[in-house]
């Protein structure tokens, strides 16, 4: 019975935490960029692992029919591509 408790909690913390980092740090980064008009800094094969870690694992949600999966990682699929579009167009610029 405990272990299920601990299993229980371990997993709420896991999803607000990651929800955490999609609502509130990654717009963050979104934000600072637009007004730097720059990515310097940032790792863009890291940027490029994370969007296609966060598409692979909203597939995976949306072939179990994981809604909490599928919304998710489909909002680091959004913010991370955002990133990732911002590194392509100030690299442009620069």
């Amino acid at each position: 019975m405990e272990l299920i408790n601990f299993a229980a909690i371990i997993g709420t913390l896991t999803v607000i935490f990651s929800l955490l980092a999609k609502i509130l740090g990654q717009p963050d980064q979104i934000r600072k960029n637009f007004k730097r008009k720059s990515t310097e800094g940032l790792s863009t094969i890291m940027i490029v692992i994370a969007v296609i870690s966060y598409s692979l694992w909203t597939i995976h949600g949306i072939i179990e029919k994981d809604w909490v999966l599928i919304f998710g990682q489909s909002l680091g699929v959004l913010t991370m591509s955002i990133i990732l579009i911002q590194i392509i167009l100030y690299k442009k610029k620069g």
